[in-house]
């Protein structure tokens, strides 16, 4: 596990500063404080810095082919790695280390740039062709492992995260229909990021620079998986389980300490459960989170399964301090991230680090086998647009006006008055409003006037993946959509983050491409039966795990964040919510703002998710000084 930098100059560039280029890898020491290398060589430089995993005294980076023509940085694993090593080996390629890294080059000399799709893993690559004068950029499959671009001159600039582009001087201005994005979501999906001059690489995608000019190309998509229909409940069971075991035995490659994160949800909890079969007597270390919030707290349940899979099992009580959110958490995304999730998460990543240097995640589960509770919502809202319009106009909202504003997790009234609202809406537009925070007439009131001139609907984005899904049934065009965009920007940029920030890696053998594939080709009513979401996979692991694991509803990785807003939070809400730094600011109107923060805090609504997303923008731009 690494982080990547580097630079081609174009023709109106000059030979790379080796010193400007230590300084963009030394932005990423976090990622791998393990060891740093660098290739300079004329208008080119290649830069990583390194967390030994694999190979801990031989994996070094760069590497190279043996003509020392191709040269190569990499951020990931690579789980197939000896199979292709035989197969390069029989080619008459010659290996100087047992790394993973360096099949990496010569696959590249037999493949050229479709090399990547040989590649079984979670990896961002960084590939310089010196015979061909290109360099070559490629991303796994999923989007587990990230990497940034920016136009250079004529040339480009690149990196694991954000930092390492703007250590190499590039200017830039704010996307503001990236913070319109972020605005819905919670975060920026691809390719955009909060800055107009620097984009995302998509997942599956690969880069090619030559001559001043470059293309992008995909060389994976999940929409060609075709769809199967003679596969029967038990034996999709049986394949689920089967090709989980494969996965996370694959997996479990490390020279370094390795345990697991483990929720009281099924995913994790199958993972585990899976490496216990893989290894019946060995020793599993496992990770849990809670909250002192018993309605939110889960770690009664995670040690039930730590102790029917006997693990070594390590828990804690998160309590947050706002300077961990101001210091270390915001700062660890280079741009505007309100997950609120996020503040778990990196209390996990810090405990898990303390004892292990690999984590194993059970991330993916829910997207590859229906466990959203939007899904259910979704088929709900099939048969709810075919009543009467006027009944469904008048009350359901009479109703719903009667019911108070709730604390609770994930509340009754929080359901019921986000299905009202969004269900009656075409089924793609209405699946993508489930999750969002402010709708476009909200930001229209909320945002600057100039600002929302500029703007266009924050939903093309899922617009277009759920058009390019178009072949699935409708509850697995859900599910795709979801995939390309909820699970890449949100779920695994949180994960990726939050652990790098501890230089502690973190694999997810849910997303081996085995186990897609196969999720993906079967209809949606064997993920989902009825309304009984994550059906298949509870069904799957029946036997071996614990009956109030696979009979639990979904609750989701959530945090008391109401209250957090109105007890430790408070403070930075007052600060960074108010009149004067909203106006040094120049993006949100105080009036409207206030109107949302005072309602939340004196009970007589619910608003933390808008709180918390205004908030982690302020504090971001505050930080950044982006003002406009």
């Amino acid at each position: 596990m690494c982080g990547i930098t580097g630079i081609v100059a174009g023709s109106d560039g000059q030979s790379v500063e080796t010193e400007r280029l230590r300084m963009m890898c030394r932005s990423l020491r976090h990622r791998g404080p393990d060891d740093e290398g660098v290739y300079v060589r004329g208008r080119v430089g290649l830069a990583m810095r390194r967390l030994a995993v694999i190979d801990v005294a031989g994996g070094r980076q760069p590497v190279a082919n043996e003509a020392g023509t191709v040269h190569a940085v990499f951020n990931g694993e690579i789980y197939n790695h000896q199979s292709l090593r035989r197969e390069l080996a029989r080619r008459g390629h010659r290996f100087a280390s047992g790394s993973d890294s360096e099949v990496i080059a010569h696959l590249y000399e037999e493949h050229g740039v479709d090399f990547a799709d040989r590649l079984e893993g979670m990896f961002a690559i960084a590939l310089w062709d010196d015979a061909r004068r290109r360099l070559v950029l490629s991303r796994d499959r999923v989007g587990i492992k990230p990497l940034y671009y920016a136009p250079y001159g004529r040339g480009l600039v690149f990196g694991s995260e954000i930092k390492a582009i703007l250590a190499a001087g590039v200017k830039t201005t704010l996307d503001v229909q990236a913070l319109s994005s972020y605005l819905s979501l919670m975060y920026i999906p691809g390719p955009r990021s909060i800055y107009a001059e620097i984009r995302k690489l998509e997942p599956g995608t690969t880069l090619v620079w030559h001559d001043d000019t470059y293309d992008i190309r995909r060389y994976w998509d999940l929409a060609a998986v075709g769809q199967r229909d003679d596969v029967s409940p038990a034996e999709a069971r049986r394949l689920v389980r089967a090709t989980l075991l494969d996965s996370v035995e694959q997996q479990l490659q490390a020279d370094v300490p390795l345990g697991f994160f483990l929720s009281a949800g099924m995913d994790s909890s199958s993972v585990v459960a899976a490496a216990r079969r893989i290894h019946p007597d060995g020793v599993l270390k496992t990770f849990t989170v809670g909250f002192a919030d018993r309605t939110y707290d889960e770690r009664s349940l995670a040690a039930l399964v730590a102790r029917r899979l006997r693990t070594d099992h390590v828990e804690l009580v998160v309590e947050p301090r706002a300077e961990d959110v101001t210091d270390r958490i915001l700062p660890s995304f280079d741009e505007p991230f309100a997950d609120p999730s996020a503040v778990p998460s990196y209390y996990l990543c810090e405990l898990a680090r303390a004892h292990v240097t690999v984590a194993v995640s059970g991330d993916g589960g829910d997207e590859l086998f229906a466990g959203y509770l939007t899904y259910q919502a979704d088929k709900l809202a099939r048969h709810y647009r075919h009543l009467p319009r006027d009944l469904v106009a008048r009350l359901p909202p009479a109703m719903l006006r009667r019911l108070p504003a709730s604390d609770a997790r994930m509340s009754f009234g929080f359901k019921a008055r986000r299905f009202v609202d969004n269900a009656l809406e075409d089924p793609g537009r209405s699946h993508y409003l489930w999750r969002v925070v402010f709708r476009e007439a909200h930001k229209a009131e909320l945002l600057e006037p100039d600002i929302v001139a500029e703007l266009t609907d924050s939903y093309e984005t899922h617009e277009s993946h759920y058009r390019n899904g178009m072949s699935f049934d409708p509850l697995t065009r859900f599910q795709y959509t979801d995939f390309n965009v909820y699970l890449a920007e949100d779920v695994l940029a949180k994960v990726d983050r939050l652990s790098m920030a501890h230089s502690l890696e973190v694999r997810v053998p849910l997303l081996a491409t085995s186990m897609i594939e196969f999720a993906f080709s079967l209809p949606g009513g064997l993920k989902m039966p009825g309304y009984r979401p994550k059906q298949l996979l509870r069904q799957a692991m029946v036997d071996i795990l614990p009956a109030e694991i696979t009979r639990m509803r979904k609750k989701g990785f959530n945090a008391p964040l109401s209250r957090w807003l109105r007890q430790v939070f408070r403070p930075l809400v007052g600060e960074y919510l108010s009149r004067e730094t909203l106006r040094r600011q120049g993006y949100f109107r105080f009036d409207r703002v206030d109107e949302i923060v005072r309602s939340h805090l004196n009970g007589t609504a619910e608003h933390s998710r808008e709180i918390w997303t205004l908030l982690m923008f302020s504090l971001w731009a505050e930080q950044e000084k982006v003002y406009r």
